[in-house]
């Protein structure tokens, strides 16, 4: 059976270097994906070089040339460290942006927005085009470190003005960082342990449910012009408790997608420059984790502070 990332860019990476048997479209480079299988050694055919249309001896034969090293398979570490550092700078983005706010609101105001909006078209970009530039994702990181350190500043700021308590948005910020870490790891555990299966069909709910959710959004977001509040949906009330905890929700499962595309793909070799679109897609989602864990956090503080 094949597996499915929720990310669409991580799901042509596997359609195009899927293991022997799948049926391919290629890298875009002529030669590949004209197999029938791999060749192997013994039966007459040499190990041909994917991409590039030429025989390709196996490593370790002599006379071998060495692959180049976004050729090589990709493999587990490849995808840590580059999560790693996608999520060293969204920290390092947020922790200044949301220092800034409070000697200069208004450029750090402006700067969420720049985040906001420049995130929104070069995640876009990086997902419909298939890219694995890092300097793209680390941009694409960088950009969501504005809106993470904007939103943790305004939803702090907020909350102390709400319950006169000074000290109440940096507990908010780092209560929210740790609830994040727990999901992670929770998830991650869930997934590991197969607790959670992820079928197709399990692929397929959380997909539309988030495109449900994001549609919602862009509702009340449209709304909120003509009618404060819009659907108040995000609001410190029953319903916007409500709606918190179900986006919460959505946002750890979409953790197990991503487990589920990073497995297949090291199951299917894909060459290590991938790495980069699977930790993308990490970053995605658990940028998004933050945000509604942040947005809960203070709604229910909120909502219940004397």
């Amino acid at each position: 059976m094949r597996m499915r990332s929720s990310n669409p860019a991580l799901k042509r990476a596997l359609q195009q270097a899927g293991p022997a048997g799948y049926p391919q479209q290629g890298y875009g480079q002529p030669g590949y994906g004209q197999q029938q299988g791999y060749g192997q050694p013994g039966y007459g055919q040499p190990y041909p070089q994917q991409g590039y249309g030429q025989s390709y001896p196996q490593q370790g034969y002599p006379g071998g040339p060495v692959r180049s090293a976004d050729s090589q398979p990709m493999t587990i570490d490849d995808v840590v460290v580059r999560t790693g550092m996608t999520l060293g700078v969204v920290a390092l983005l947020g922790v200044a942006n949301y220092f800034l706010f409070g000697v200069a609101p208004g450029l750090a105001l402006l700067l969420t927005v720049v985040g906001v909006i420049g995130g929104l078209v070069l995640g876009l970009v990086i997902a419909f085009k298939q890219i694995t530039n890092p300097a793209a994702i680390l941009s694409y990181a960088a950009l969501e470190g504005l809106v993470v350190g904007g939103l943790s500043a305004f939803f702090g700021l907020m909350l102390e003005a709400s319950t006169g308590d000074a000290a109440a948005g940096g507990a908010l910020v780092t209560q929210a960082v740790i609830a994040t870490v727990v999901v992670f790891s929770v998830m991650l555990a869930l997934y590991k342990f197969r607790i959670i299966k992820v079928t197709d069909g399990f692929v397929k709910a959380v997909t539309y449910a988030v495109l449900g959710a994001a549609a919602l959004m862009l509702v009340n977001f449209v709304l909120s012009f003509f009618v404060a509040g819009g659907l108040g949906i995000r609001e410190p009330s029953p319903l916007g408790l409500l709606v918190g905890i179900v986006f919460v929700v959505l946002a750890a499962l979409t953790l197990a997608l991503e487990f589920r595309g990073i497995e297949e793909g090291l199951r299917a070799g894909v060459p290590n420059r991938f790495a980069w679109q699977f930790a993308f897609g990490l970053t995605v989602s658990l940028v998004w984790l933050y945000i509604e864990i942040l947005r809960l956090l203070w709604i229910i503080k909120t909502m219940f502070s004397e």
